[in-house]
């Protein structure tokens, strides 16, 4: 359990500048993991195993990318109790991101905005630092798994989008428990541009392509001894700015070309429910509570275009066990968090992964 209530140290860092709050709370992760000092934000891991494309999630509770953009700190968010922690979003070369200032705090809607770019230190750096990490040497029945996600630099036309997503495609996949494809950061020109219909065919084609190969590449031993390729999950992250029809082809493309779930959803450029706030029309993503009811629609919308088994990891403005709960009653089979860790603190992912199993 925590020695440190999250509490204590919320109105010091929401004294700062919310970018300097972030850098400073990531360098104390990344200084303080395999030390002492994890006993300051370590949880108890809720042991609630769920087998989703083919991998056992530990529990049902996840840290969504974003936070961890180069995967410094992998194993002092897992100690925080996370069932799976996702990483990047990371794209082939490094590149600083949108001007600063470019993160806002709305406290009165328990809500940020961010309008980062995929700031981030390249492809190279990141599967350095994933290769740090030493989650994998814990012997417990059901380890946490470790998502990659990937994007595109800022700098590389649309157009030529796929090629980037494929770089980073084999670059991460020999490291990856499951990879994530974000086409829907709404803080890379023209990116939310690939979920539409034929755009997103020819990405996802290429990318289950590239996967097929990739998986023959590599392989892996099985229970009796015996190899076999080993095939990487993808999931793709979409946007909650869609309606019905737009989810409907989507559900449809990821099912043509055999991904193997989605996560809905990332960040709304939407502001209805933040009108008048300070910060409100500044440029970027919103997340956190506002989010919550547009993330579930989506998620609504998904489950029944891609019936019972397909895997949904839902996100978006969880802030509580019971908001947690509303994105499973929603279909989702897994949830992840974000700004409610910068709200709530660690506590909620253990509060959130119990109240999904008293759930059953």
């Amino acid at each position: 359990m925590s020695l440190i209530p999250y509490a204590l140290a919320r109105p010091f860092l929401f004294g700062l500048d919310a970018e300097t709050a972030h850098e400073l709370t990531m360098g104390m992760l990344a200084r303080g993991q395999h030390t002492p000092l994890q006993w300051a934000w370590c949880n108890e891991t809720v042991d609630d195993p769920i087998e989703l494309a083919g991998l056992i999630f530990p529990n049902r509770v996840g840290m969504a990318a974003g936070l961890d953009k180069n995967a410094h700190c992998i194993d002092a968010l897992g100690a925080m109790g996370f069932g799976f922690v996702e990483v990047g979003t990371v794209t082939p070369k490094a590149q600083p991101g949108n001007p600063k200032p470019r993160m806002f705090r709305l406290p009165e809607a328990r809500a940020l905005i961010n309008r980062l770019g995929f700031n981030n230190d390249g492809l190279e750096a990141f599967i350095h630092n994933v290769q740090q990490a030493r989650f994998r040497a814990n012997k417990r029945k059901h380890p946490m798994l470790l998502g990659l996600n990937i994007g595109k630099n800022a700098s590389t036309p649309i157009e030529n989008a796929t090629s980037d997503y494929l770089t980073c495609l084999e670059g991460v996949y020999p490291h990856a428990d499951y990879i994530a494809v974000n086409i829907s950061s709404p803080n890379t020109q023209n990116l939310r541009a690939l979920q539409s219909d034929a755009a997103l065919d020819a990405l996802l084609g290429a990318i289950a392509e590239r996967r097929e190969t990739l998986a023959a590449q590599h392989t892996q031993t099985g229970s009796q001894g015996s190899t076999k390729a080993r095939r990487v999950p993808i999931f793709v992250k979409i946007a909650p700015d869609l309606d019905e029809a737009q989810v409907s082809v989507i559900a449809a493309t990821l099912q043509r070309h055999g991904m193997d779930g989605v996560i809905a959803t990332n960040t709304t450029i939407n502001r209805e429910a933040v009108k008048g706030m300070p910060h409100a029309n500044e440029p970027g993503g919103l997340s956190g509570a506002p989010l919550l009811e547009a993330s579930n629609q989506v998620i609504r919308q998904l489950r029944a275009a891609l019936g019972s088994r397909f895997p949904i990891i839902g996100v978006g403005g969880i802030l509580s066990a019971k908001d947690a709960l509303s994105k499973i009653r929603a279909g989702a089979d897994v949830v992840q968090i974000y700004t409610g860790l910068i709200y709530e603190g660690p506590a909620l992912v253990a509060r959130a992964a119990r109240a999904i199993k008293a759930m059953g």
